[in-house]
């Protein structure tokens, strides 16, 4: 027990203490205004260190918390300090705002008011800490200067933001620099007008809003701080508006982002509330705590997973894993988490009471204010009953329903999957058709009981002799495919390897069957077809495979076939080709040629861009000779870029001669370089990097692209056209002829195909056809060219119907660009 008199000199020095401590405080207020707070984000109750009420002129000891001081703000003050908060809170960035607010007795006061989050080890915010200042002697006493400022006109340009000053009528009377940057306007332009003329603000509702804020502001002794729509700007403007003597002084500032973000974040806010989509957001790892961390989830993932907020924040992900969660789908996650990627998965996933469900997933890196990766956002939905029954409707569509082996359709699927696999190394395959010989014969004796029975079991001796990655399928009746995949990239190993199944299937199948006590004995006959992906199409694979079953049949039955042995020469062939074209891109072996374009008059007005394969060994190869292949295994991507990069580095050079720089050059598009998702950013690249005008390009686009998906082709033909871009239908009416289309297309030329060129004179369809397609032309306001003229006469029945631009061996065949710049200096000059 401590004395009592120790008890009373104790709480003698704690009461001195908190004198001393209360003085100290009301002298830092004194000396500058400023209290401190802290805020608990659970329930706003607010810590004041510092006399608050002095500031809010409130009652002695009145501590109210910071939304209750918010509240106090005018209006606009009110929404900048609402917006700061709720930023600061949800991302965990700072503020610093100065505005008005009314105290109790009516007064107006200007205050600071600063702050900034603190957040537990999960990462979740907890608190909020800052300083209130009052700052009304400073804002006066700037104020109280403006008038004197106003009066130095040299200094009002140099204001480091856009500023403008008002006449007591609100026309405008002196813009700096930053103004008339911001308005996009010289001072000229803008001086003696009123503001609301000079904003062209979206509506007449409007402009009296902005009229009556301006007649406000010059009426009175506040600044007015509110925001206008700039219609001719296309931006929300916020204007500060300060009262002096002679009129006004404006601080303007685009706060188009600010707005934008609050639409968004509000839209976002109630997108998520009522989704019906889990949505989980994660905190993401660092190095000494790699693993996530649950911040955030909505109301979805409580019904979904059974899991409460509280439970499941600051948990790992984790939490919802159990024993049968997919390995290789949490690995690949994982390598996306790694990398920083988004990645879509579909995983088996556990609620609270243990029952798993699959969990369609997107998952997304977040990278908040370009600090770097921060969070990843989730979002999922339950997809157990979906898939459980699109399981069942694909297996009902895709699998024979007596042998449960996959259908033709399927099949095909599969089929249609291993040829069109984009693979720079050639890998072979086969396929093979099996018939069982003499099955109508124990269909007509012994009934379908019996037959069906004979065809379950040949499906099962099937699935013994090939690889769990190769398909069996039963076409129908007793006719049965084998696809073997994988096989190499070596066809003569790929055909001994196939033969050597197809021998055991042979085998296999010649063994006597127990068709419910009734032995029976049956042979079957095979044919086989190899390939690799960039051979044939399906149709003639299976009908490959479906003749050489015919010719084992026609050999005595009980035997394979292979389809014609000359068709493995071909693959071979095939397989150099691709490298063949490989070493070309690389050794650099292809070369553009030109063909001239002329006019009416015979003067060159620009050229065709066409290619050729300098082959070392084969010497010169036309396009009819690789181009096709060249689309179908893929590489005519890279082919087409590198030829339009050479045609625009060509039309730089050109453009640096004044007899040439009017001159353009048209490049062929295939269908495959144009679908490519990155082909409009190729172009664009091309011109940037070149520098030429978009103009002086044309694109040579078949009409045949059009019938790969309208809407998207004229999405990107818009891209194109918009950037300048000239596009041309190359050999217009011999392919997608849907013409109602054509007054869509944003297109500047149509070519007319050398097929109704060559027999214009000779043959009254072609010559019908050549008339309609340019009279079609011309009531489009479109250019037309005819390619193929060969004759004067060609040339003149063109003339004469109006089309005046021609391409052929009548004025050049395809040039070298040495031989043309030679062809070119006689007709530019002509």
């Amino acid at each position: 027990m401590y004395p009592s008199s120790h008890l009373t000199n104790l709480t003698s020095s704690l009461n001195s203490q908190q004198r001393q401590t209360s003085a100290l405080q009301s002298l830092m207020f004194d000396l500058t205004g400023a209290c401190t707070w802290e805020v608990s984000v659970f329930d706003w109750q607010t810590y004041w260190d510092g006399p608050v009420a002095a500031v809010l002129g409130l009652p002695m000891g009145s501590a109210p918390n910071l939304k209750s001081v918010i509240a106090l703000m005018t209006p606009e003050t009110h929404l900048h300090l609402a917006y700061a908060l709720d930023t600061c809170l949800t991302s965990q960035i700072s503020f610093d705002e100065k505005g008005q607010l009314a105290t109790a007795q009516g007064n107006h006061r200007w205050v600071r008011l600063a702050g900034f989050t603190e957040c537990d080890v999960s990462g979740a915010v907890v608190r909020m800490r800052g300083v209130l200042q009052d700052v009304t002697r400073e804002v006066v006493a700037q104020q109280n200067s403006l008038a004197v400022t106003m009066r130095l006109g040299a200094t009002l340009a140099s204001i480091s933001e856009a500023f403008a000053t008002l006449d007591h009528e609100g026309r405008l009377t002196f813009v700096n620099p930053f103004c008339q940057q911001l308005l996009r306007s010289t001072d000229s332009q803008l001086l003696g007008q009123t503001l609301w003329l000079a904003l062209e603000a979206e509506n007449t509702d409007a402009e009296a809003r902005l009229r009556d804020e301006i007649m406000e502001a010059l009426s009175g002794e506040k600044v007015v701080i509110f925001e206008v729509f700039a219609l001719r700007l296309g931006a929300w403007l916020e204007l500060r508006a300060h009262p002096f003597t002679d009129g006004l002084a404006l601080y303007l500032r685009d706060v188009s982002r600010r707005r934008y973000l609050q639409q968004h974040l509000s839209l976002l806010q109630t997108c998520i509330s009522r989704m019906n989509d889990i949505v989980l957001i994660a905190k993401a790892g660092t190095t000494d705590a790699p693993s996530l961390c649950i911040v955030f989830v909505n109301d979805a993932f409580e019904r979904n997973t059974g899991y409460q907020r509280s439970e499941i924040l600051g948990q790992s992900p984790r939490l919802l894993l159990g024993p049968l969660t997919q390995h290789d789908e949490l690995k690949r996650i994982r390598h996306a988490i790694t990398d920083a990627k988004a990645v879509h998965a579909e995983l088996i996933t556990y609620r609270k009471n243990g029952q798993r469900f699959l969990l369609e997933l997107e998952i997304t890196p977040v990278d908040s204010l370009g600090r770097g990766l921060t969070h990843w956002i989730a979002v999922g939905r339950d997809i157990t009953d979906r898939k459980a029954e699109a399981d069942e409707i694909e297996h009902l569509a895709f699998y024979d329903a007596l042998t449960q082996l996959p259908n033709r359709q399927l099949l095909l699927s599969r089929l249609r999957y291993t040829l069109s696999q984009d693979s720079t190394h050639i890998q072979m395959s086969a396929l093979m058709f099996i018939d069982l010989d003499y099955f109508k014969l124990l269909n007509d004796t012994k009934g379908h009981s019996k037959g069906d029975l004979l065809l379950k079991k040949v499906a099962m001796r099937l699935l013994v002799c090939v690889r769990r990655g190769d398909t069996v399928a039963r076409l129908g009746g007793d006719e049965f495919v084998v696809m073997l995949t994988n096989l190499g990239d070596q066809p003569a190993a790929a055909i001994a390897t196939a033969r050597q199944v197809g021998e055991a299937i042979r085998i296999a199948l010649s063994e006597p069957y127990d068709l419910a006590g009734y032995a029976h004995h049956c042979t079957c006959s095979i044919g086989i077809t190899a390939f690799n992906q960039h051979d044939g199409s399906i149709e003639d694979l299976l009908k490959q495979a479906d003749l050489a079953m015919y010719q084992a049949k026609a050999s005595g039955r009980d035997g394979v076939c292979f389809f014609d042995p000359g068709m493995q020469s071909h693959a071979t062939s095939q397989a150099t080709l691709s490298v063949d074209l490989r070493n070309g891109l690389r050794d650099q072996e292809f070369l553009l040629y030109y063909q001239p374009q002329v006019g009416s008059a015979g003067v060159m007005v620009g050229v065709e861009a066409l290619l050729r394969w300098q082959h070392p060994v084969r010497g010169m190869v036309m396009p009819d000779e690789f181009i096709g292949h060249a689309e179908a295994s893929g590489l005519i991507v890279s082919l087409g870029e590198w030829a339009l990069e050479t045609a625009c580095h060509q039309l730089a050079t050109w453009a640096k001669r004044p007899e040439t720089a009017s001159l353009s050059i048209a490049v062929n598009v295939s269908i495959r370089q144009f679908t490519h998702p990155e082909f409009v950013e190729w172009v664009m690249h091309a011109i940037h990097t070149s520098n030429i005008e978009p103009r002086r390009l044309k694109l040579e686009l078949t009409e045949t692209l059009l019938a790969t998906g309208m809407d998207a082709c004229i999405e990107k033909m818009a891209l194109l056209k918009a950037a300048g871009v000239s596009l041309s239908i190359d050999d217009f009416g011999i392919g997608y002829s849907a013409l109602s289309y054509l007054k869509h297309l944003p297109i500047d030329q149509l070519k007319i195909d050398r097929s109704f060129v060559k027999d214009v004179l000779i043959d009254a369809n072609d010559a019908a056809i050549a008339r309609t397609i340019i009279g079609l032309a011309q009531s489009l306001g479109l250019d037309v060219i005819a390619e193929g003229v060969e004759t004067i006469e060609q040339r003149d029945f063109f003339a004469s119907h109006g089309c005046h631009c021609y391409q052929g061996y009548l004025f050049c065949k395809p040039l070298p660009i040495d031989q043309l710049e030679v062809f070119m200096r006689g007709k530019l000059s002509s």
